[in-house]
């Protein structure tokens, strides 16, 4: 896979962390395919990025193989190859555990799980294709690990989104196709600033567990995606990596600030 110049496709690329994702591939030198469902937002955003940024919109709640082949089509019609995926995008639906609703939890499975299931086999057939190699970078999260009883659907997917990175990784590096993940911990987007880090309470719960004291800026993950996506990560294959402030490694004997 070449190293520069390199077609991307990311998504949930309108805001966050996917947008976070865009803009680093791009002062990387790098063309991003932005996909995302959210027109306005991400017409706005590929606007702002320049010429070297296409947007996609596509609904991933809805998405079949079908439909994950012509968002691959779209991308090599634009750039002529895909090089890199991000499966960026995401939601959360929360509700308690027993009152947790059945149309949730499928939502949040197809566009969580089962969209980077697809995806991934669509950008691994054609990275196959193309014969250079590439990488897919999944966005997992602390939650994989950690357990929040009423965002069940959002670990649940997350959990799955590591072991799917596991399984692609070793289903695709023969063919030179690297997969691995990131597994964010609370990381500063709009959405977190506008709804858990309004709460006072919740906001030093989250810092009293992140022996960094912070939490993330979304630079900082889209760093580790461009580490993820580039030669200096060659060896490194089916692992999910966590930038989370140290919350992952916090015993539960270790004393927190009040």
């Amino acid at each position: 896979m070449r190293q520069t110049d390199r077609a991307v496709i990311v998504t949930g690329a309108a805001q966050g962390l996917g947008l976070a994702c865009a803009e680093r591939f791009i002062a990387d030198g790098d063309r991003v395919f932005m996909v995302d469902i959210k027109e306005e937002a991400l017409l706005a955003a590929a606007d702002r990025l320049g010429d070297r940024a296409v947007a996609h919109v596509a609904d991933l709640a809805a998405l079949g193989a079908d439909g994950a082949a012509g968002i691959v089509a779209a991308c090599v019609d634009a750039f002529g190859q895909v090089d890199v995926l991000i499966n960026n995008a995401g939601i959360i639906v929360q509700a308690d555990f027993l009152d947790f609703p059945e149309d949730g939890f499928d939502k949040t499975m197809a566009v969580n799980l089962k969209a980077p299931f697809l995806l991934g086999q669509a950008v691994g057939r054609q990275m196959k294709a193309q014969g250079e190699g590439g990488a897919i970078i999944n966005m997992s999260s602390v939650n994989a690990e950690l357990a929040i009883p009423n965002t069940v659907a959002y670990a649940c997917s997350k959990g799955g989104m590591k072991q799917l990175t596991a399984v692609m990784a070793v289903g695709l590096i023969p063919h030179g196709i690297r997969v691995n993940a990131i597994g964010p911990g609370t990381i500063l987007t709009d959405m977190v600033r506008q709804s858990v880090m309004q709460s006072d309470a919740a906001r030093q719960t989250i810092l009293s567990r992140t022996p960094a004291g912070r939490c993330g800026e979304p630079s900082e993950i889209a760093a580790v995606a461009a580490f993820l996506a580039g030669p200096d990560a060659s060896y490194m294959v089916g692992q999910t990596i966590y930038p989370d402030g140290g919350r992952m490694v916090l015993n539960y004997t270790v004393p927190v600030p009040d």
